[in-house]
């Protein structure tokens, strides 16, 4: 039997059999998602902790001649060699000046319950002391002066909000990329205040490093999911992925207070 060979170049469709559509192009779809909701107990008890601490400094002061708070958890770096160690903690809880604990407590207020809501409050709290803790390290092993101050823990926050909405920029569109925009602005112009005299900024940095790395590795991981038809959007990170997060920056930061001391 042979065989016949068509050209389909010229062939043309009946009316009745269309050629088949072009797909539609892709389209965004905006949807209104609520965030997971959480309290912000914790942001609320730092700064409450934190002015009653202020309180008792200047109490100490007016009563007996000294601020004996500040003298017992102040960073002060041979005391920190001599093992007192919960000196790379307890400064974040003490402020030299009324309006230095002003300028951080409202800070907090601003940063504080918002980033709680969304990291829960264990995590939240943990972001607080990792962001401490990072900052009086750096601080010790590059600033030989003492120092105090809850603005170490105030960067991690800065830091974290931004790690934030760096990894949600696909989910949250133009206006995280502006915000973000603006969280750095803040940073390098806190950064350049920070070159002044009396101001340690490496305790400054070493809260932004901290608190960023552990918010990138352990921070919340929003999906946005539906229930009931309702978008929402929910943390999907393992709890255990934060705590190891928590013990990167504890161990990295140990290290190099271990290595900065020595």
């Amino acid at each position: 039997m042979g065989s016949t060979n068509f050209d389909t170049s010229d062939m043309t469709y009946p009316p009745s059999s269309p050629p088949p559509a072009e797909p539609p192009p892709y389209t965004t779809r905006l949807v209104t998602a609520r965030l997971p909701e959480r309290g912000a107990r914790v942001s609320y008890t730092l700064l409450v902790l934190t002015v009653l601490v202020f309180v008792a400094q200047m109490s100490s002061q007016t009563l007996l001649g000294q601020d004996i708070p500040a003298l017992l958890g102040m960073k002060i770096n041979r005391l920190i060699d001599a093992g007192q160690m919960w000196r790379l903690i307890t400064p974040v809880l003490l402020h030299g000046s009324l309006i230095h604990l002003g300028f951080n407590m409202y800070a907090l207020y601003v940063l504080g319950p918002g980033l709680e809501r969304i990291y829960g409050p264990w995590r939240f709290l943990a972001l607080y002391l990792l962001g401490a803790f990072g900052g009086n390290v750096l601080s010790y092993v590059l600033t030989p002066g003492p120092s105090l101050g809850s603005s170490t823990a105030i960067f991690g926050l800065l830091a974290a909000q931004g790690a934030f909405l760096y990894q949600h920029r696909g989910l949250f569109g133009a206006r995280s990329r502006a915000a973000l925009m603006n969280i750095v602005m803040v940073a390098v112009i806190n950064f350049i205040i920070g070159l002044s005299p009396g101001i340690d900024n490496w305790g400054h940095l070493g809260g932004f490093v901290a608190g960023g790395l552990f918010a990138y590795l352990g921070g919340p991981q929003l999906a946005l999911t539906y229930v009931m038809l309702t978008p929402r959007l929910q943390d999907v990170r393992p709890p255990a992925r934060s705590l190891q997060a928590a013990a990167i920056v504890v161990l990295l930061f140990s290290l190099l207070a271990w290595i900065g001391g020595a």
